[in-house]
């Protein structure tokens, strides 16, 4: 189980909405894929834009997803946070290619705790075996441009989390 949210963390951090509908259907295993409620490609396009523009990020093929799968790199001579905000090397998130369209990230551990519950993500079933760090999460893929935006700021936390910048 992830770390429980305290009062403190909750306040910190802008309240993060419940998602609306049902969660989508997962494959169980790796590949960790979504399977249905896929985005169109302009919204993750218009994700991508926005997540590849953080500073200190480049963009490189995933070292750990599917054939594909765009990572989102903290550069070298950024210094680093915990090793649990990263999933391998500096990957710290990663967008798999359509049809999924969805993403797995390293968000700070009461996040992630809290994506799951509001319906944003699930926890990695790697990290559910305890082969990777608890809070390395699926992020659901965006439906439309306002959960885009949503997506996008957990992304912007991942990306703190990697360079020591969030807990």
């Amino acid at each position: 189980m992830l770390q429980p949210h305290t009062k403190e963390t909750r306040v910190k951090r802008k309240s993060l909405p419940e998602r609306t509908g049902y969660r989508p259907s997962t494959t169980p295993t790796n590949p960790h894929t979504q399977l249905d409620q896929n985005p169109k490609e302009l919204v993750v396009r218009e994700l991508a834009r926005k997540v590849f523009a953080l500073p200190d990020v480049e963009e490189r093929p995933s070292a750990i997803s599917v054939p594909g799968a765009r990572a989102l790199w903290l550069r070298n001579e950024v210094p680093a946070g915990p090793q649990e905000a990263f999933m391998i090397g500096r990957e710290f998130a990663h967008i798999h290619p359509l049809p999924d369209g969805s993403m797995h990230a390293a968000l700070p551990p009461e996040l992630a705790e809290e994506a799951i519950e509001k319906g944003w993500a699930e926890q990695h079933p790697v990290a559910r075996m305890g082969y990777i760090s608890p809070n390395v999460v699926m992020i659901y893929a965006p439906r439309h441009a306002g959960e885009s935006e949503i997506v996008a700021g957990l992304v912007a936390e991942s990306y703190r989390y990697a360079g020591g910048r969030g807990s």
